[in-house]
């Protein structure tokens, strides 16, 4: 007990020494020897690649490469067999301890049920962007006699209509039912021949028409000019039209200033 004693300041100084050398074999025995031995330092295993390899498998393997596997996600891809590992984590070639577990992504068996999204009354487009984002596909494309252009009108899944909110389950093909812009409702030609090419323009597209190209042509003998002396379709009695169908006119004399480019 005599070495304890702090009779003189060197005294002190050499309790102080011995206590900090004891401090640090302890510290260097903790890191250097007890850490190592408990924990196998320095043995690092490279991690295999399982991508694509199915999660039956995977006991096995990995069991001889003393590491485990754990299911953190899974995904549905039609193109891709179920229980197939489509995601690692660490990558391959990575440096793990021993025992370290592998988080997966593996692909799902069965797609996922969603609510199937509201299409009508948008456009084509539109409707196919949709589709895209809910993971569904686009089917047929059916154009029916509609004036409203490429706006779908019903979305169907097997040739029956399929509501709004109805579950659906992800990768279904989706027909869209699409607006041809001319409508189904036919009439006679009508013959505007010899009218003023202002008041032809007015009554197309009273009738649900729409003007075409206008071409102009020097008068001939008895044309006045401004008129209309050509068509297509032509007003034939038994020529019919459906509503939004184009009328192509020829009109005698020069195009005005406004339409030369």
């Amino acid at each position: 007990m005599s070495f304890l004693k702090s009779d003189t300041p060197l005294d002190l100084v050499k309790h102080l020494v011995v206590i900090g050398v004891a401090a640090a074999a302890l510290v260097f025995g903790f890191f250097f020897v007890y850490l190592p031995l408990t924990t196998n330092h320095g043995e690092t295993i490279v991690v295999p690649k399982i991508t694509g390899m199915n999660q039956a498998d995977l006991d096995s393997y990995l069991d001889e490469r003393n590491l485990r596997y754990f299911v953190d996600d899974s995904t549905y891809n039609p193109r891709v067999p179920p229980f197939q590992v489509l995601n690692q984590d660490p990558a391959p070639g990575e440096r793990v301890k021993e025992d370290r577990k592998i988080y997966i992504t593996v692909a799902m068996k069965n797609p996922p049920v969603i609510k199937m999204p509201t299409l009508t009354g948008g456009s084509e487009k539109n409707a196919q962007m949709i589709l895209s984002s809910y993971g569904l596909t686009v089917g047929k494309l059916i154009k029916v006699p509609n004036l409203e252009q490429n706006m779908v009108l019903r979305q169907m899944v097997n040739g029956k209509e399929i509501a709004p909110g109805a579950p659906i389950a992800k990768g279904t093909s989706v027909d869209l039912e699409v607006g041809d812009g001319l409508g189904n409702q036919e009439f006679a030609v009508p013959n505007l021949l010899n009218m003023p090419a202002d008041e032809a323009t007015t009554l197309l597209v009273g009738q649900g028409l729409q003007l075409g190209e206008t071409f102009y042509q020097e008068p001939q003998e008895g044309e006045v000019e401004g008129t209309v002396v050509k068509q297509r379709p032509v007003a034939a009695p038994d020529a019919t039209i459906r509503m939004g169908q184009l009328v192509d006119i020829w009109v005698a004399g020069k195009a005005p200033l406004s339409e030369v480019k």
